[in-house]
């Protein structure tokens, strides 16, 4: 999929004022400073869609993005630390929590995990919660240009390996990413490509 319009649509925090149209909704959450804005902006091909920032916790509302006309990118707030409040960061949750459980144009949420690091608790916490509450989702693993190789498959193994030791019957989809080399992008595109594809023909 080539992608030849992204707009920005709305910023809330209420999931009530999401836009009313009936098109597909992919969101992407993941752990403060992650390089989920980095990632947005390697997909779209556009330098600051999403705005980057050094400091974590940028994101701090439910952002849509409308692509190609007829499917919207959801830039949610990152879960774990950020230098918010203890009230934002309850805030944060409940209006996170609210989206996926009520969000009906919700067709898959992807899950950004930093590849450098060993499976990290609150990571898989999260991911349990998406699969107990029965939320399709991906994982999408990032940075990978900053470490080499081998220990990407060593850390993708890890994980796979922690997810099947639980309750997990099998590994969920997974990228490799790279915002800096666009690593898995054509990947994640087609992906997204294929899933619509099949909602617009059903």
């Amino acid at each position: 999929m080539k992608i030849t319009s992204a707009e920005f649509v709305i910023s809330n925090s209420d999931v009530s004022k999401c836009p009313a149209e009936r098109i597909p909704e992919y969101a992407f959450i993941g752990r403060s400073n992650v390089g989920k804005s980095s990632l947005i902006n390697m997909l779209t091909e556009r330098k600051s869609l999403a705005k980057t920032s050094a400091r974590p916790g940028k994101t701090q509302l439910i952002n849509h993005f409308k692509i190609n006309k007829n499917w919207f990118l959801v830039d949610l707030p990152g879960y774990g630390y950020a230098k918010v409040s203890k009230k934002t960061k309850n805030t944060f949750q409940q209006f996170i929590t609210d989206y996926f459980e009520k969000r009906e144009q919700l067709v898959c949420a992807f899950v950004l995990i930093d590849i450098r690091h060993e499976p990290q608790e609150i990571d898989l916490d999260f991911l349990a919660y998406l699969g107990e509450s029965e939320i399709p989702f991906c994982i999408v693993f990032t940075k990978a240009d900053k470490i080499g190789k081998t220990k990407v498959n060593n850390h993708v193994s890890n994980y796979t390996k922690h997810l099947l030791a639980t309750d997990w019957a099998e590994m969920p989809p997974y990228f490799v990413t790279s915002s800096t080399e666009e690593t898995g992008k054509e990947d994640l595109l087609a992906y997204i490509d294929q899933l619509n594809t099949e909602i617009f023909s059903s």
